[in-house]
């Protein structure tokens, strides 16, 4: 039987690796959820030209009307049931800090917010067994010495409202926001094991860090320099370190744990190609519960976990 499967900024990078993995089962339709509909369309028809079954609906994580509407175009296109959602799309910036429709920074924003809000409202239409899963990254933990700076977690309004400029908080922001995904996949998780409902209790939730990437988009709003060595120097590295990937090595990964070909586990985090230990830092219940709730507030939804209605 066929099955759906978004995959949020699918046209580029690892999402572009992912969505094409799954694609290319002509039993899995790939959904590229982006914000630029005119190029994820040609990616989608070089998807099809190569045997595979790509759809491309528009989506604006920035801004919270995009995401309703991306959930209302999904219902009226009547697509297979949906089997996994990947939250994949995410920007890092170190330029000057900029907002959401909604005021939030932007990193934030993207990279949690618009994730949290489209995973809630996704959840009627996923199918018993689902996945979902959010990208996440090794940068939330300090001990991995990434060479990026360590998040700073106070709570969801800090980093909602935090604007100070600089690269280095441009950077912290980042870190942040892949420490909110694993808070957000092990809450989600948690929340669903423990529904009274038995198709949200099948729902498998899991974060995944895909390494390091050189060569992908991620430093276009680094200087010129870095972007040069983040294109063509540090890509050497795939062949010299552990977890430093190529996007079609991620990219494949990603579609194994969101297909379930990984395995059934939920609420855990993938490193390297298999289950890791996330940071310590990651497994702050009480910061999990306070971002889930200041995320519900800023998305209007209930805090619990009922099925929430488009609006």
């Amino acid at each position: 039987m066929p099955t759906t499967f978004i995959v949020t900024g699918g046209n580029t990078g690892l999402g572009f690796h992912c969505a094409s993995e799954l694609s290319l089962d002509l039993n899995k339709v790939g959904i590229l959820a982006c914000r630029d509909v005119v190029a994820a369309e040609s990616v989608a028809e070089k998807m099809r030209q190569a045997g595979g079954r790509a759809e491309v609906l528009s989506l604006d994580l920035a801004k919270q009307a995009t995401i309703h509407a991306f959930v209302r175009m999904f219902r009226a296109r009547e697509f297979p049931p949906l089997a996994g959602l990947v939250c994949n799309a995410g920007i890092q910036t170190v330029s000057a800090p900029t907002h959401t429709a909604e005021g939030y920074e932007t990193t934030f924003g993207v990279n949690h917010l618009g994730h949290y809000l489209l995973a809630r409202l996704m959840l009627p239409d996923l199918a018993p067994g689902a996945r979902i899963t959010f990208v996440a990254s090794n940068v939330h933990d300090p001990k991995q010495k990434t060479g990026m700076p360590p998040p700073r977690y106070a709570d969801a309004s800090a980093l909602a409202h935090d604007f100070e400029s600089g690269a280095e908080a441009g950077k912290r922001r980042y870190t942040t926001s892949k420490l909110c995904n694993i808070y957000t996949a092990y809450e989600l998780a948690r929340r669903l094991v423990a529904s009274s409902d038995q198709r949200l209790q099948s729902i498998r939730v899991n974060a995944f860090d895909p390494g390091m990437m050189p060569g992908t988009g991620l430093a276009q709003t680094y200087s010129s320099i870095v972007r040069f060595l983040w294109s063509y120097v540090l890509p050497v590295l795939i062949l010299l370190r552990s977890n430093v990937n190529s996007p079609a090595k991620s990219g494949k990964r990603l579609a194994q744990l969101a297909s379930g070909s990984a395995g059934n586990a939920t609420g855990k985090y993938y490193s390297d190609g298999h289950e890791a230990q996330s940071s310590e830092l990651s497994f702050n219940r009480e910061n999990a519960c306070e971002l889930w709730n200041s995320s519900a507030d800023m998305t209007h939804l209930q805090h619990e976990l009922f099925i929430e209605s488009d609006m």
